[in-house]
């Protein structure tokens, strides 16, 4: 185990590109969209740190209307580690409040911070490359991985590699937003970039001062929450303070602009399930391509994926015919159909429904 190393874990996410799955109050990170069918992406995230951390070292930010729900599915993690959110303030906001937290029982500790709905392919590899993080966040850097990319992705920002700090440790030399087509190419063909997962390792005081210097705003918030937090009255404080704070990621509000900024290299098989043609991709298939419920027919037929979410799927038969590369997700109270090419539009579903006032849809 690693000595004073404490997991955030953000859960705050909608997921609405897996419609009808994922819903307001079971978003993604809640559900098996990859790797074990019975497994949800979180609890995942949190098994493959075994070894590393204890489930007692583990917290969950998310949303307050998310806890119960999200406590459901971590029965490991203790009730007090789930920091329930006011507002979705972004992810800055999130990992000072974390920080700041956990700094108060130990200041010495190392934040590592996770997204909660990513799936691993190689779970050893990813946990050297973690502990290697760790390892470098102790000598005071803002610590990130990158991901070694397979493809010239336009969905994902890039970190340019810099200089050498140690054995397999870059500095990062910039942070780079979503790019166009040909600048993705030229990025992986010329092999100094690599893509931004989202992961952080630090140790809480240099993130604080990070945080302080960088965006002075949500520094005094946090002043303003340790006070209360040792007066007993933060949920009052947290209630008042948080949404009043500036809606803001850590990168573009410390990473992007501090100096001592890391980033090791990691190949494990990373995917961040931003689709059902992610989960199509990481579905057990049969020779022509479909990933199917037990006993589907499947007649002139390839490359389906079909989820069936009701309550009475076990006794249901399924059959598919003539048909192709298309998504069928069955809830008790809605079907989605859609082309595995069109699964980036399942959002355009949520926001008419949204506009319909049909909230109990999303």
């Amino acid at each position: 185990m690693q000595p004073h190393v404490q997991v955030v874990i953000l859960a705050g996410g909608s997921g609405t590109r897996f419609w009808p799955a994922s819903r307001r109050r079971m978003p993604k990170q809640l559900l098996p969209l990859a790797g074990s069918p019975n497994e949800p992406l979180i609890a995942a995230t949190i098994r493959r740190l075994a070894g590393l951390v204890r489930p007692e070292d583990v917290w969950v930010a998310t949303s307050a209307d998310l806890v119960d729900a999200t406590a459901a599915v971590l029965p490991s993690v203790p009730r007090a580690h789930f920091l329930a959110e006011p507002v979705a303030r972004n992810t800055a906001p999130c990992i000072g409040w974390a920080s700041a937290t956990i700094a108060r029982a130990d200041p010495d500790a190392i934040v590592a911070v996770l997204p909660a709905d990513h799936f691993i392919g190689d779970e050893v590899a990813f946990r050297g490359v973690v502990a290697r993080a760790i390892d470098v966040a102790r000598d005071g850097w803002l610590t990130t991985i990158g991901i070694v990319p397979t493809r010239p992705d336009t969905g994902y920002g890039y970190i340019e590699v810099g200089a050498p700090i140690a054995e397999g440790v870059n500095t990062a030399a910039r942070f780079v937003e979503k790019p166009s087509p040909k600048v993705a190419e030229a990025f992986v063909a010329g092999g100094r970039h690599l893509w931004n997962a989202g992961m952080f390792f630090f140790r809480a005081n240099v993130m604080r001062a990070a945080i302080a210097k960088h965006l002075p705003a949500l520094g005094a918030a946090l002043e303003r929450i340790d006070a209360a937090a040792a007066s007993g009255s933060e949920p009052s404080a947290l209630a008042e303070v948080f949404p009043a704070l500036p809606s803001i990621s850590i990168d573009h509000a410390v990473m992007e602009k501090a100096e001592r900024i890391a980033v090791v290299p990691g190949s494990f098989g990373w995917n961040d399930v931003g689709s059902w043609e992610v989960t199509w991709e990481m579905a057990v298939r049969d020779a022509q391509g479909n990933a199917l419920p037990e006993g589907t027919v499947a007649i002139d037929a390839t490359g389906n994926l079909v989820r069936d979410l009701t309550q009475g799927a076990a006794g249901k038969r399924w059959a598919l015919v003539g048909v192709h590369d298309l998504v069928v997700v069955e809830t008790d109270d809605a079907v989605l159909v859609v082309p595995r090419s069109c699964v980036q539009d399942v959002r355009a579903v949520v926001a008419v429904l949204g506009k319909r006032g049909e909230v109990g849809e999303l």
